[in-house]
This record gives structure tokens, C-alpha cells and sequence, in this order.
């Protein structure tokens, strides 16, 4: 029997968004909305480039200019690690040790590590809610704010606000006050683009293909790294793209198998696979050591 399009959600809403957030996040993430859980994670990564305090760290280390690929795959890696072994499996805790090991080498503040940690809450919502075959139900927008604020902790994140409303309007007050034109917000920005340009179309098509790629962004957003606005021809094609791929899936029967993205073939590291000392910037002394077993692309899991 094929099973209906609606046979996860109803699962998530039998279960506890509290006790149960991790399993109602992994059912989310890897059934209900694989595709757009990554696209909302880019373009979450994608909006800390407005912040100058932000955008300044990140040109500064070199990784996005010069290693733009393995910049994004890493981070692709560590937070799938996390969230499809859960933060303490001996995988994901690990994958946190790292992470935090990685950021210790960066001046990096608080308010900027609380907000890319909101980020990863509320451009999932805005993106699936804007683009997903339904939006997020109560449940996993509640399951979801406890993961990330459990992470949080274990990233030695402070003053994680209590309630998802408080972590909201931080998020907003944040993006109105930092959001400012920088070159360097453009520099990290423009070498991000051109790697996910370049996944589908050769350089010379680059300037054709931007303002399609602009397009799903906030005037506010654009603003801060002086693109041109988009036109409405533009912004009306791609939204009915959009519209049609939602339709076509909200058509399609429930996965039944979760899509892994540490089991597939990233682009850097391709059929070779990744071990956790492989991960982060190389001109960084990796730990000697580290209690994480190699993880290859053809891994099999129980």
C-alpha cells in the first residue's frame, strides 16, 4: 500500500514536542522536507553575510574565498551529523566538539553566534511556510526551537531567550540593526553565489543567472549587499516554479526511508568520503586525536 503524503505529519502530531523534539526534527528534516531543510539552510547561512561583524570574520579567514566548496560541505556535514544522530549521540556530540573547537580559533561575539543559531529556526519556517507542499505545523515549530536551543547550549551559547517569540523578535531587531552595506558582506556573498551558480550553469551564464538567485531574497537583505532590486517578471517566474513544485509534491506518497546527507557524495570530498579531522579550515592543527570514526559516502546505516 503506498502510504499518503500526510502519514508523517500525523505521526509528528501524535508525538510530544517537548519530550519527543528530536524525533519530531528528524522527521521533519529527513522525510517531510529534505530538499527545502537544505535550500532554508543556505539561504539562513547566506543572510549572516549581511551583518559586517559577521561577514568580516569569514572573509577574513580566507575559507570562502579560497576554499568556497569545502567551506560549504563542512558545514553541510557537521549540522547533518547533529541533526540526524541527534546532539547527544556519540556522533553528534562529537560533531559539536569540533564545531566548537573550529569556532574557539574566531573572534566571534555572542549576539552574532545567538543570531545565526535563530537563523537556523526561523528561515526553515519562513522557507517551507513560503515554499513547502504545507506549512510547519505547531508542533514542529515547538520541537524545532527546543533543538536548536538545546544545541545552543552545547555551543556555550548565552542568553538564549526562553520562548520562540522572544528569539523571534531578537532575530528581527537583529537584522534591522546590523543589516548594513560592508565589502566584505559582498566578497563572502558573491564567491557563495558564484559555487551555487556554478552547480548548474557555466561562469559566462553567472550574470544571467544572479537576479534568479536574488530573487528569494527580502528587499532589506538586498539592500545590505547593494544588489540591484529584481524585476517582477523574474520574481513572478520563479515564484510560479515554486508554486508548481509544491503542487506536484503535495501530490507525491510519504517517503518511507529518510534521505541522509552524510551518506551522499559531496562535491569536495566526492566518493572518498569525510573522517571529522577533515572538516574545518586546513590551516588549523587538528587535534591529535578525536573519539570519531571515518564516515564514508557508501556508509551503511541500521
Amino acid at each position: 500500500m503506498i502510504p499518503s503524503r500526510h502519514t508523517i505529519r500525523k505521526k509528528i502530531e501524535r508525538l510530544d514536542p517537548v519530550k519527543d523534539h528530536q524525533e519530531i526534527v528528524r522527521l521533519t528534516v529527513l522525510y517531510e522536507f529534505p530538499w527545502d531543510y537544505n535550500r532554508a539552510m543556505e539561504m539562513a547561512l547566506y543572510k549572516t553575510f549581511a551583518s559586517p561583524s559577521i561577514s568580516k570574520v569569514l572573509f577574513r579567514s580566507g575559507e570562502f574565498e579560497h576554499h568556497t566548496q569545502k567551506r560549504y560541505d563542512d558545514t553541510d556535514i557537521l549540522l547533518s551529523e547533529i541533526l540526524e544522530n541527534g546532539y547527544d549521540s556519540e556522533r553528534g556530540m562529537a560533531a559539536i566538539q569540533h564545531l566548537n573547537w573550529i569556532h574557539s580559533h574566531y573572534p566571534i561575539s555572542n549576539e552574532d553566534y545567538l543570531y545565526v543559531l535563530s537563523t537556523f529556526i526561523f528561515e526553515s519556517e519562513r522557507w517551507i511556510n513560503k515554499y513547502g507542499y504545507r506549512k510547519l505545523t505547531n508542533h514542529e515549530k515547538m520541537a524545532g526551537f527546543i533543538f536548536w536551543k538545546e544545541l545552543g547550549k552545547r555551543m556555550h551559547i548565552e542568553d538564549i531567550p526562553e520562548t520562540i517569540e522572544e528569539l523571534e523578535r531578537f532575530n528581527i531587531e537583529y537584522e534591522q540593526k546590523n543589516f548594513v552595506f560592508h565589502p566584505f558582506n559582498i566578497k563572502v556573498a558573491k564567491v557563495t553565489e558564484d559555487l551555487m551558480l556554478g552547480w548548474f550553469m557555466p561562469e559566462v551564464l553567472f550574470p544571467i543567472g544572479r537576479p534568479f538567485l536574488h530573487s528569494i531574497m527580502d528587499e532589506h537583505l538586498l539592500k545590505a549587499f547593494n544588489h540591484a532590486p529584481v524585476h517582477p517578471l523574474i520574481k513572478a517566474l520563479v515564484r510560479s516554479v515554486f508554486n508548481l513544485r509544491s503542487r506536484i509534491n503535495s501530490m507525491m506518497p510519504a517517503r518511507t526511508q529518510p534521505y541522509f546527507r552524510t551518506t551522499m557524495e559531496h562535491r569536495y570530498y566526492g566518493s572518498k568520503g569525510y573522517s571529522l579531522k577533515d572538516l574545518g579550515p586546513d590551516k588549523l592543527k587538528k587535534p591529535a586525536t578525536c573519539p570519531y570514526h571515518a564516515v564514508s559516502a557508501a556508509l551503511k546505516r541500521a
